[in-house]
C-alpha cells in the first residue's frame, strides 16, 4: 500500500486546524488532501504559515479540492496556492444540484467544461480531474449516465473515484473501475455503515467498520493508474478515532 492521505474536510467540524494537523501526523499519515473553503481565500502569509504547519507534522499535500467557480474565474491564484503547498493534482469536487444538467448532451458540455477548465493546470504540469458523488451514476432519459457523458465531453479529464459514492448512486464500483482504469489518478477511501446504523455519522463508517469490501477494492484499485489513496468521512463524530482505525484498516489490505 502506497502512502495514505486524510482529507481534511473530515476534520472540518474540529477546529483549529493547527491541532487536526498535529493529530493527522500522530496517528502516522503522511500525506492531506485539502478542500477549497480551507484556503481559497487565504492571504500568501496565511498560506505560508499553513504549509509550515504541514512540515511540522511531516505532511505534504499532494493532492486538493478547488471550486469550478475559482478554478475557472482565478486559475492563477489557485496555481500559487499548489506551488506554495506542494499539490501535484487537482480535482473539482462537486456540482450543486441546481447547475447539473438534464439531459446527456448538458452532461457532455460540463464534461467539455471541466476540459476547458483544467487546461493551465495542466499546461502547468498537474494533474486535473473531477471528483463523484453520488448524481454521476443516475440514469438519464436516454439510458447513459452522467460519468460516461462528462468523460465524453471531456477526453482529458482524470478521476478522483469515491468509491462509497458510487455504491450510494445504486452502481458497482468494480465495473466503473474496469471501465476508466486509466483515468482513476486518486481514489476515495470511505466506508457505508450497515443499514440503519450510524445514523448521527449520515450512515458512513470508519474503513474497515462498514459494508464495503476493501481489500478486494484495493486489489482492483491496482490494476489502474490510481497514485492516491485518500482516507475520508463525510461526518465523523470523532476525526481521530476515524484516521487511526482507518489506517490501521486499510494499511492491512
Amino acid at each position: 500500500m502506497k502512502d495514505v492521505s486524510f482529507q481534511l474536510y473530515s476534520a472540518r467540524n474540529f477546529p483549529p486546524f493547527a491541532e487536526v494537523l498535529s493529530a493527522v501526523g500522530s496517528a502516522g499519515y503522511t500525506q492531506v488532501e485539502g478542500y477549497g473553503a480551507l484556503y481559497a481565500a487565504l492571504s500568501d502569509a496565511e498560506i505560508a504559515d499553513f504549509k509550515a504547519g504541514l512540515d511540522r507534522n511531516g505532511l505534504s499535500m499532494p493532492t486538493a479540492h478547488f471550486g469550478l467557480d475559482m478554478l475557472e474565474s482565478d486559475a492563477p491564484r489557485v496555481l500559487e496556492i499548489a506551488e506554495a503547498l506542494g499539490i501535484r493534482a487537482i480535482y473539482c469536487p462537486y456540482l450543486m444540484p441546481d447547475q447539473r444538467p438534464g439531459d446527456a448532451g448538458g452532461w457532455r458540455a460540463f464534461g467539455a467544461r471541466l476540459q476547458a477548465a483544467g487546461k493551465p493546470f495542466r499546461d502547468a504540469g498537474l494533474d486535473f480531474g473531477w471528483h463523484n458523488h453520488d448524481f454521476e451514476f443516475h440514469a438519464l432519459a436516454d439510458g447513459s449516465v452522467p460519468l460516461d457523458q462528462i468523460f465524453a465531453g471531456g477526453p482529458d479529464l482524470s478521476w478522483e473515484a469515491d468509491i462509497a459514492w458510487i455504491v450510494r448512486g445504486g452502481a458497482d464500483p468494480f465495473g466503473w473501475i474496469s471501465k476508466y482504469p486509466t483515468r482513476i489518478t486518486a481514489v476515495h477511501v470511505k466506508d457505508i455503515a450497515p443499514k440503519g446504523e450510524k445514523a448521527d455519522e449520515d450512515g458512513w463508517a470508519d474503513v474497515g467498520e462498514g459494508t464495503l469490501d476493501w481489500k478486494a477494492l484495493i486489489q482492483a484499485l491496482s490494476r489502474t493508474s490510481v497514485k492516491y489513496f485518500v482516507a475520508e468521512h463525510d461526518n465523523p463524530s470523532d476525526f481521530r478515532r476515524f484516521a487511526k482505525r482507518s489506517l490501521a484498516s486499510i494499511q492491512s489490505y
